[in-house]
């Protein structure tokens, strides 16, 4: 039977290499909802076509999509001609390249992945489907780890250890236990003399105006704001810093601010562009037609 005879996965498999796989995250996506590959697969497609179509049908999900991988693992076609028959593959509507952003917090990266399905769909399925993906939850990437076996250790030998003199065992003195810390508004009560000395407090005038600094405190402000506002605009001379100091607590107290309401915690949102098939650039899936971009659908209108 000639090589030409085979159905495009089993040519496929024949000729198939060892394939290299990208990082998790990356590579090879196919959609959901695809049937089993029957024996006609692809059957209308040019013959280049054909294979690519069954070789790349035939990796495994994360495997390297990019032209070089392909065209390497496989020794018909070359970078060239893997390049052309994936552009062909996406104009009939096989394959969408996509960038989409992965990962959380301060680990958030944008991927590329090509979306992948056996049965060729229009624009607007494709369109639709990228929509739902962009709004979908993104998938934890499983990260590989790979498992060492343990190694047994040698019973160690006995050795021989000198009897060591004991110790001398010295009582340790105890260390008095650290003052609890002072509260932010006693702090910077007593921080006042030293950013004015017009506005200097003594222990026990602090203590006895903590509660109306505290109350400060409570309405948000912090301690730079509570000595701003109360060491601006000084007279010349201070003849009582203690009611002084009382005096601006109660006439210069901040409002309270509306409680807000804490917003749900939302599961992030994958942002999703897609790729044009012959020169990668990103954009909106519903500006390509084909898989292409407006310069590259007017390059070649075919």
């Amino acid at each position: 039977m000639a090589v030409s005879d085979l159905s495009p996965a089993l040519r496929a498999s024949a000729s198939l290499r060892p394939h290299p796989k990208t990082r998790p995250g990356y590579g090879k996506r196919s959609v959901p909802g695809q049937c089993p590959p029957p024996e006609a697969d692809f059957t209308l497609l040019p013959e280049r076509e054909r294979h690519i179509a069954g070789y790349v049908d035939a990796l495994p999900e994360g495997a390297a999509m990019d032209i070089k991988s392909l065209a390497k693992s496989q020794p018909l076609y070359g970078q060239m001609a893997v390049g052309s028959a994936l552009r062909a593959l996406g104009v009939a509507g096989h394959l969408r390249h996509v960038r989409c952003l992965s990962g959380e917090g301060d680990q958030v990266r944008w991927v590329t992945r090509t979306f992948w399905s056996r049965t060729a769909h229009d624009n607007e399925w494709w369109t639709a489907f990228l929509a739902a993906e962009e709004h979908h939850p993104a998938p934890q990437e499983a990260t590989e780890a790979v498992a060492l076996a343990p190694v047994e250790a040698p019973e160690p030998e006995p050795v021989h250890v000198p009897a060591q003199p004991p110790t001398l065992v010295v009582p340790q003195q105890r260390t008095a236990q650290p003052q609890p810390g002072l509260s932010p508004a006693f702090a910077a009560l007593a921080r006042l003399g030293r950013t004015d000395s017009r506005l200097a407090l003594s222990a026990a005038d602090c203590a006895a105006l903590e509660q109306a600094a505290g109350e400060w405190f409570a309405r948000g402000v912090d301690a730079d704001y509570l000595t701003h506002a109360l060491t601006a605009g000084l007279p010349a001379s201070v003849d009582s810093p203690f009611g002084f100091v009382r005096r601006r607590l109660h006439d210069k107290l901040p409002p309270r601010l509306p409680a807000t309401t804490p917003t749900p915690q939302t599961t992030p949102v994958r942002r999703l562009m897609m790729e044009c098939t012959e020169c990668g650039a990103p954009g909106r899936p519903e500006a390509f037609h084909d898989g292409l971009c407006r310069p590259c659908r007017e390059l070649d209108p075919a």
